[in-house]
């Protein structure tokens, strides 16, 4: 045993390697179950340092680093089961629980990925791991969590098992705005909508309650901290006293930006977002990348892979030869590590493979046999399939991957579905990006292609009208994109579309001028066609500032008072006019959506004291009354039942 300078027990680990020793143990001892003295005795590393566990304190030591070997590997999606009560201080003479290694208990999925489907896979994988909730059942009687902490941990379902017949995944670059959205909503709850459970990861408890505002005859349903946290705003928007709405011409305006335009604006602002470049979970620990490689050599016995095509598998492309070489080097390191339990080099009876080493040395090629049963292993369990398909689903339909992507997650979920039973497919959500307008990428492939656009939309009447216009930017309003077209196109259009060119004199009652702008919002563009202009386009350069003057001639005036100044939510407020007003601030906007705009409100008004006009402060007292009036019968036949 050995001892630290300050006398307590020292756990010897050399490169982390006690782990995949640990592993070999029990996949070798499999069916069979090992008591933890077996366990201590048989792992080199835990016998250096805790021997034969003779006393109580090598048995609180040991306990407590098996524990955070097994988490380790639980979180690799190895999981470890355990019989009879695990070690307690309290358990004096009393042996530790026995162990055993979780193989076979349930089907694991194989399929054959194609290699452009690695790109949509990593990014779904990514998505599916950051989810916290998953389709399996909530325990009665919760462990209690701080309300603050994070609610979207890494599954222990597995991640590895997807790596082992889809090598490379963990090389995959993640679009950066995908992982700028998914890392920005920590929080994860379940959300009853039409009698259909959605898992919502959302940034704040504000951020779910205009998810669920937003969506009628919705309700949170779990944690128990989402639901209180949400029935807090709805008793403090019960209170909202009436504001005064006169403004003072001092007042700060909030920029507006646009989402998708050909030039960036001249006033707005550069977003100070950073730059995220991740991979998809791959640590670059020595123990994980010998863990996907061992269960990709255990899901293909017999079969040969050449060191330079599993260095670029499970380290990356490399730069040069040199790199290259230095990758192999490491790749055959990993091979003779995993063929070997022992720290200090001898080779054990319970070696994870069989390596046929002349075909190795001679012709760089890795051939492995004898897994110790962890081809079991390999795959894709039913439950994380699930998860993954929705993954692959909402990633199809939301503008969160480049649209080539978009269509290869349609052709991957196609293939996917298939080994999912129905029912069983979770639905997936990531506040403000759970719909989408039909013909965005449309609209957004002709601003970056400076082209025209053949639309066919209904006005606000609902009538259907055709014409065609150059649209100009992308921006999102009240959480409705909005896209601004020039319709002066008719120099530029071919002279068989010359009729569908519409210009408005009217006169904009806001600007003053002729109507040349159309300010649409895309979910009413039904189909829509690109068309190529006669000659380049020479668009008129608008801020969105500017462009939505073009609609608010029809909004209504709002007023909304804060507790404090300088909240993040009032950024999100294009061309709002800001000004102090007591301890916090007065902002004046023009509202576009009632309905929009009462969410907005309730979903913050832990902050909101007064509203105006009357109108929307009684309708936004009565939704609040509603929703607390539904949960309290939700809550009522709960108890009933």
């Amino acid at each position: 045993m050995a001892e630290g300078s300050n006398g307590r027990r020292r756990f010897s680990d050399k490169w982390g390697k006690h782990e995949l020793d640990v592993l070999a143990v029990l996949s070798s001892a499999f069916p069979q179950w090992l008591t933890s003295r077996q366990i201590a005795q048989r792992v080199k590393a835990y016998a250096d340092s805790y021997g034969e566990l003779a006393d109580q304190a090598a048995k609180a030591a040991f306990a407590k680093q098996f524990q955070r070997d097994r988490a380790k590997l639980a979180a690799m999606g190895i999981a470890i089961e355990s019989r009879q009560p695990e070690y307690s201080s309290k358990s004096e003479g009393q042996d530790f629980a026995s162990y055993r290694l979780q193989l076979g208990d349930e089907p694991r999925i194989r399929l054959r990925f194609r290699p452009e489907d690695l790109p949509v896979l990593a990014a779904a994988n990514y998505l599916a791991r950051s989810m916290s909730m998953s389709s399996m059942p909530a325990p009665t009687q919760p462990a209690h969590a701080s309300r603050t902490a994070p609610r979207v941990p890494q599954t222990p379902i597995p991640g590895l098992g997807l790596d082992s017949i889809a090598p490379g995944l963990g090389t995959q670059h993640i679009p950066e705005n995908l992982v700028r959205e998914v890392d920005s909503r920590r929080f994860a709850a379940t959300v009853a909508v039409d009698g259909e459970h959605i898992n919502v990861a959302y940034t704040d408890s504000d951020d779910l309650a205009m998810f669920v505002l937003e969506h009628p005859n919705s309700s949170v349903v779990s944690p128990p901290e989402a639901v209180a946290a949400y029935h807090r705003r709805l008793n403090a928007a019960t209170r909202f006293e009436l504001a005064d709405d006169s403004a003072n011409p001092m007042s700060a305006k909030v920029h507006a930006h646009s989402i998708e335009s050909g030039e960036p604006d001249e006033d707005e602002e550069p977003q100070n977002a950073k730059t995220h470049k991740k991979n998809a979970f791959q640590t670059g620990s020595e123990v994980d990348r010998r863990l996907r490689l061992m269960l990709f050599l255990s899901a293909h016995l017999g079969e040969e892979y050449s060191l330079p095509e599993l260095a670029e598998r499970f380290i990356g492309s490399p730069k040069n030869d040199d790199e290259m070489k230095k990758y192999v080097n490491t790749i055959h390191k990993d091979i003779n590590t995993l063929t070997t339990v022992s720290d200090d080099g001898e080779m054990a009876g319970s070696q994870f493979f069989d390596i046929d080493w002349s075909l190795l040395d001679a012709e760089g090629i890795v051939s492995a046999t004898n897994s110790l049963g962890l081809e079991r292993l390999a795959g894709i369990s039913p439950q994380y399939m699930s998860m993954l398909t929705a993954s692959v689903n909402y990633l199809a339909h939301a503008q969160l991957l480049p649209e080539d992507q978009r269509e290869q997650a349609r052709d991957l979920y196609a293939r996917l579905v298939k080994y999912v039973a129905p029912g069983e497919t979770p639905w997936l959500s990531l506040t403000g990006y759970e719909l989408e307008p039909r013909c965005f990428d449309a609209v957004k492939r002709a601003i970056k292609d400076h082209a025209l656009l053949n639309m066919e939309y209904r006005d606000g009447s609902g009538r259907v009208m055709r014409r065609l216009v150059a649209p100009s930017k992308i921006y999102v309003d009240e959480g409705v994109y909005y896209a601004a077209m020039w319709t002066d196109v008719e120099q530029y259009a071919p002279d068989d579309l010359k009729a569908l060119v519409r210009k408005d004199m009217t006169l904009n009652k806001e600007t003053g001028e002729p109507r040349i702008w159309q300010v649409l919002r895309i979910a009413r563009i039904e189909e829509a066609s690109i068309v190529a202009p006669t000659k380049p386009l020479d668009i008129p350069k608008v801020s969105v500032s500017d462009l939505r003057k073009w609609i608010i001639d029809t909004a209504t005036p709002a007023v909304f008072i804060t507790d404090q100044p300088h909240l993040d939510f009032i950024k999100t407020l294009a061309d709002a006019d800001v000004e102090p007003c007591g301890e916090g601030e007065k902002v004046h906007l023009f509202v576009q959506s009632d309905s929009w705009f009462v969410a907005f409100c309730i979903a913050h008004a832990r902050h909101i004291v007064a509203v105006a006009p009357e109108t929307l402060r009684t309708m936004m007292i009565a939704r609040a009354e509603r929703e607390l009036s539904l949960s309290d019968q939700v809550i009522e036949t709960e108890q009933e039942q």
